[in-house]
């Protein structure tokens, strides 16, 4: 009889690491029963991992928690990476070829792995994702059975600055009897759980802002074709309040959160919190968030779009949740502005786990349910034997009773020519990390 898989994803955000549990029926459905989250500011910044014991006694409080709730030992993770440092480069290679012979499939590999292996000094890839092919100088998205005589494709390598890497891997090694199953790039696996394949196809910018990053990734034509992290976030605009009215940043988080109406200072609801104004308060929040928004209207032209190949935006993380942003941002950028929503894929039993703030680490769930194999499971639970019943008065042996949740099936996703393509490439993954501006103007 085939058993339920666990599921266990982490993500290392900006200022926090949160956890998630999951469990997978044989029918496939995939029911999230658990959400931990540690609050990291001083160890995490920006993404990366800056003090190592810290973040390793955080993750093992969050891995307790889990093996608590679900009476089992976690053997297996699945970890997300992000952060500054993370930004995608474009490399291409060119080939003359046998016109008499079609294009394999081995073909399209090799010179994959051929461009994958450009180096940006100072980085490190992490993934490569495939981006354009041209055969004869005519674009195709089905370059496998056709003839020419040269070809080009084109790639982005996903890279990060190497510490990145070296810190998460010395993080995950001292944690107890845990490995870690897989790396996955967080944006990357965020716009394939929750982008739809027409909004991909259309033209569409997903836009995370976590509170010390915002992550911009561009796709155009179903393709990636730009991803880059701004070094701004929701503290930004807590911290401009709080240096502005000499408030500690408890207090300047609090203010914001009580302002009905933040980003128009004019017609705030009137109240004081510790000698902050709603008002002045306000005129800080409608300062900032302009800025930020001005910063990632900017991507596009770095990406070299126009409005005219971006449809809609879509926004995710917990600074979408300031009120009036998406308004505002839509107003600046004349881009039709969404909410982003958490994967359909998954049940998600506790409402208050389904926010902007979690659909990354909702999103990593859901893309380590369709990577686990039959039979792999992230958690051991705890089996018990039935005990041998003894003739003595004095002893009360009962086993234990184990609840199972229920749930409905979801459909498999299905895969083409760049989702197998990308399905081979994974296996380059490793992770990212840490400090450039240069996306930043």
């Amino acid at each position: 009889m085939e058993q339920n898989q666990y599921i266990v994803a982490l993500e290392i955000g900006s200022s926090k690491i949160v956890g998630a549990f999951a469990e997978k029926t044989p029918s496939g459905m995939v029911t999230l029963t658990r959400l931990v989250e540690e609050k990291m500011a001083n160890c995490v910044r920006y993404g990366t991992v800056l003090n190592v014991e810290n973040v390793k006694s955080g993750i093992m409080r969050i891995l307790k928690d889990i093996e608590d709730s679900v009476d089992g030992r976690v053997t297996h993770m699945y970890v997300g990476v992000g952060g500054r440092s993370l930004h995608s480069e474009v490399s291409e290679v060119n080939r003359s070829l046998d016109a008499t012979k079609p294009i394999t499939d081995d073909i399209i590999e090799n010179i994959i792995r051929d461009a994958s292996r450009n180096t940006v000094k100072n980085y490190e890839t992490i993934d490569v994702v495939p981006r354009t092919i041209y055969v004869d100088k005519n674009e195709t998205k089905t370059p496998v059975g056709q003839i020419g005589s040269s070809i080009k494709i084109k790639v982005n390598l996903i890279v990060a600055k190497p510490i990145v890497k070296m810190n998460l891997t010395r993080v995950m090694s001292m944690n107890y009897g845990t490995s870690v199953k897989r790396y996955f790039v967080t944006p990357l696996v965020t716009s394939e759980q929750i982008l739809s394949d027409s909004e991909r196809s259309l033209g569409c910018m997903l836009v995370d802002i976590g509170a010390e990053t915002s992550t911009v990734a561009i796709y155009k034509d179903s393709a990636l074709i730009y991803l880059a992290t701004l070094p701004l976030g929701g503290r930004n605009i807590t911290r401009d309040i709080m240096n502005g009215c000499s408030v500690l940043e408890e207090t300047a988080e609090r203010v914001k959160q009580n302002i009905s109406n933040p980003l128009d200072p004019k017609h705030v609801d009137s109240f004081v919190i510790e000698g902050v104004t709603s008002s002045e308060a306000a005129s800080y929040i409608s300062a900032r968030t302009d800025e930020i928004i001005a910063n990632i209207d900017k991507q596009l032209d770095y990406a070299s779009v126009t409005k005219d190949d971006i449809r809609s935006i879509v926004l995710i993380g917990g600074g979408s949740q300031l009120q009036g942003l998406a308004q505002r941002m839509e107003e600046k950028t004349k881009v039709k502005v969404t909410l982003g929503q958490a994967p359909k894929s998954l049940n998600i039993r506790d409402l208050r786990y389904n926010k902007p703030e979690y659909v990354d680490v909702l999103s990593l769930v859901a893309k380590a349910a369709e990577d686990l194999k039959p039979g792999e499971s992230c958690v051991e639970r705890n089996s018990y034997e039935a005990p041998v019943i003894e003739t003595r008065k004095d002893e009360d042996n009962e086993p234990k009773i184990e609840e199972k949740d229920k749930g409905k099936k979801q459909p498999p996703k299905g895969k083409g020519f760049w989702g197998k393509l990308r399905g081979k490439l994974e296996d380059l993954v490793s992770d990212p990390d840490e400090d450039d501006d240069e996306n930043y103007k």
